[in-house]
């Protein structure tokens, strides 16, 4: 018989734990995501009754739909590709945006941001793996580019950086991938360049987070092995 989610959610907790403890950083250090992409509300209450508060969606309309109806604590973080025409909907709903790939999409978002009079956080999207088909900036240089272009638009700060490492059977395969990042992130840390913060790297997902813990990462991303596999006929 499946786990419920609520015994799920005590299993990564615990694997966070110890993921924690044996790289020596504090638990409070590392933040779950409850990734509830293509999954019903009912489950999202589930989660939540548990203690989790941060919940990850892919779709602008899936996210604002479950942002009506759920309570309002929850902190939304957008983690999918966001297209410009759909940035409108996500200011002052979204407590963090993590795909951030070109500086269009960060100019529409500080467009938005300025008209609602708030300030949107916001992680850059690195493809450090340089897969095809994946978004996301793929070398330092255009990085680097791009969040110096970004740091003098107004209402919108870089926390950080984020990737989407490959799928992999031994998670240990993406364990360079994750020092990449944080090289990356420390790199751009020197550069001392104002708006900008590296405080945050969002890295791993269900079959590697704890890989991702030890190697620095702020968010884990880990939807399946909250929720179980993804249906994607149904509907929120």
């Amino acid at each position: 018989m499946a786990n419920t989610i609520a015994q799920n959610i005590a299993d990564v907790e615990q694997r966070i734990g110890r993921a924690c403890q044996e790289a020596g950083r504090a638990r409070e250090e590392v933040t779950l995501i409850a990734v509830s992409k293509t999954k019903p509300v009912s489950c999202l209450e589930e989660a939540y009754a548990c203690g989790c508060r941060d919940f990850g969606e892919n779709k602008v309309q899936e996210l604002t739909e479950k942002y009506e109806i759920l309570p309002k604590d929850i902190r939304w973080h957008m983690i999918g590709h966001l297209q410009r025409n759909k940035v409108k909907y996500l200011i002052g709903k979204v407590f963090l945006i993590h795909s951030v790939d070109s500086l269009r999409l960060a100019e529409e978002i500080s467009k938005e941001s300025a008209k609602k009079n708030v300030t949107t956080s916001i992680l850059v999207e690195v493809n450090v793996a340089g897969e095809e088909s994946k978004f996301g900036i793929r070398t330092k240089e255009e990085a680097l580019a791009l969040v110096e272009g970004i740091a003098s638009l107004p209402c919108i700060r870089i926390e950080g950086l984020m990737t989407i490492a490959p799928y992999v059977e031994n998670p240990e395969e993406n364990r360079r991938y994750f020092q990449m990042l944080k090289q990356l992130s420390v790199d751009i840390m020197h550069k001392n360049i104002d708006n900008v913060c590296m405080d945050v790297l969002s890295m791993g997902m269900t079959g590697d987070y704890e890989v991702a813990v030890s190697e620095g990462a702020v968010y884990v991303r880990v939807g399946t092995g909250i929720f179980g596999e993804r249906d994607y006929t149904v509907s929120v």
